[in-house]
């Protein structure tokens, strides 16, 4: 039976939502193995003079954690 934990990260992109989720989850499979999924937690859009010039998301991820084999 395999334990899974969820993490919180935070990713960014001046392009849209769904480049930043990209990138986030792109960058935390380099240091989390076994990722199973993640969800958009929170979206904000930062706007300088009128217009939208970075998107950001908070992202749930869930991993499985490695067994340990003792």
């Amino acid at each position: 039976m395999s334990v899974a934990r969820v993490t919180e990260i935070i990713a960014s992109s001046p392009k849209s939502f769904e480049k930043a989720v990209n990138k986030g989850i792109r960058r935390a499979s380099k240091t989390l193995h076994g990722i199973q999924g993640a969800w958009v937690k929170d979206q904000k859009a930062v706007v300088k003079d009128g217009e939208i010039v970075e998107y950001r998301v908070v992202l749930k991820v869930t991993f499985v954690l490695d067994d340990d084999t003792e």
